[in-house]
């Protein structure tokens, strides 16, 4: 019988490869061609999973605290997990309550203070001014036009919040406050969602991780996938490491920001130590994006106080960066000071503030898996770092003939 010839149509490793290169061309091609529509459907998307989303994030934040309450202290109960789920969300809103109930009174109280005495604030700011200019005698026309201008922008911004314009902007913003309203009741159901989510995500993520391998181990090879899985947890650990110890090195800052500022007399010290705090969770940029507003507001109200609550976010910024910050963080990202500020500004330039707080740890990982794959290419080639020749391992030595 005559052999059959294969068709000619028949596909390849080699063609199949190509082909999917040139499809992946392709769609890159269209999506950057048609950026607006991609944005749109995508964040469409993201609107739709927003609740999912935002309960993943709130497990993988209380799965450290559950996972020790699981293994340390119910670990002896019959449905160990379970109670560990349920102590670690009593407690969180335990404290998320206490905390609300200590902080946002006090808030509240120092901002309306603040509105309501901005006028006395900034009348003996500009008195202040004018006895230091003439006091020194800097007479200057630099000196006196940028005094004039703050002075003039302080009192537009007084003037049109008591002016009826402002009034008549919230009366023309009243048929706002249906909408208002229901983004306040989408933002419940959402926050509801999210909580109901994050607890079903703790309560089964043993059995998530199983479906989650079984789908890795049928669509990939077997090799692949375990070099999946070992990137995946060292993800997770720089990921658990940064971000725990970051809400950890925050929460102390904050706290200690308002015993200093307390025993340093500076006005509204619960309003200017939360700042502090909330915005210390962003690296690097996190104490100057925290200390301007707080500044501003300080030489408005008591210029000599702007100045020692100057002095004392210098020395926490020393203090956090040098002493507290590596004791909590340690090594968990291994990158360097440049690197740091790379992820945070990529980071936060493509996503705001999630992308300032993940940049690095993201970053990290990237950085971690870019160095493993130099290291193997250049022990391929047989050279190290410096382009040199790997020394050989020096002999074993020879036994002493008897």
């Amino acid at each position: 019988m005559e052999e059959k010839k294969p068709r000619w149509y028949h596909p390849d490793s080699r063609t199949l490869s190509n082909l999917l290169v040139v499809c992946v061309g392709i769609l890159l091609y269209l999506g950057l061609t048609h950026l607006p529509q991609v944005r749109a459907v995508i964040n469409g998307f993201l609107g739709v999973l927003t609740p999912f989303i935002a309960g993943f994030a709130i497990a993988y934040l209380l799965n450290t605290p559950a996972n020790f309450f699981a293994k340390k202290v119910f670990h002896r109960t019959k449905h160990a997990q379970v109670w560990a789920v349920v102590t670690v969300y009593v407690l969180a809103l335990a404290v998320i309550s206490v905390l609300l109930q200590l902080i946002l009174p006090q808030v509240g109280d120092s901002l309306y203070s603040l509105a309501g005495n901005l006028s006395t604030y900034i009348n003996n700011l500009s008195r202040m001014v004018q006895e230091l200019i003439q006091r020194f005698d800097l007479k200057g026309e630099g000196v006196t036009s940028i005094v004039n201008d703050y002075e003039a922008l302080l009192r537009q911004a007084m003037d049109f919040l008591t002016s009826s314009k402002f009034m008549d902007l919230l009366t023309a913003s009243a048929p706002n406050l249906l909408n208002a309203g229901k983004a306040a009741v989408n933002g419940v159901v959402t926050g509801l969602t999210a909580l109901i989510a994050s607890i079903y995500m703790l309560l089964g993520k043993d059995r998530l991780i199983r479906q989650c391998k079984k789908l890795l181990y049928a669509l990939f090879p077997a090799k692949g996938v375990s070099h999946i899985l070992s990137v995946a947890g060292r993800a997770n650990t720089i990921f658990v490491g940064f971000i725990n110890g970051k809400l950890i090195d925050s929460a102390i800052i904050g706290v200690l920001c308002f015993i200093l500022t307390s025993v340093l007399s500076i006005p509204y010290a619960v309003l200017v130590s939360v700042v502090v705090g909330v915005t210390n969770i962003i690296p690097f940029f996190g104490p100057i994006i925290g200390a301007v507003p707080c500044l501003m507001i300080l030489v408005i109200v008591d210029p000599w106080a702007a100045l020692r609550f100057g002095i004392l976010i210098i020395a926490l910024q020393q203090f956090d960066g040098n002493i507290l910050g590596p004791k909590i963080l340690g090594d968990s990202t291994g990158l360097s000071a440049i690197w740091v500020l790379v992820a945070i500004v990529v980071g936060g330039g493509l996503f705001g503030f999630p992308g300032m707080l993940l940049g690095v740890p993201t970053f990290a990982v990237l950085y971690s898996l870019m160095r493993e794959w130099a290291d193997r290419r250049l022990a391929k080639k047989g050279i190290n770092a410096d382009g040199k020749p790997l020394t050989e391992p020096p002999a074993s030595p020879t036994e002493p003939k008897a």
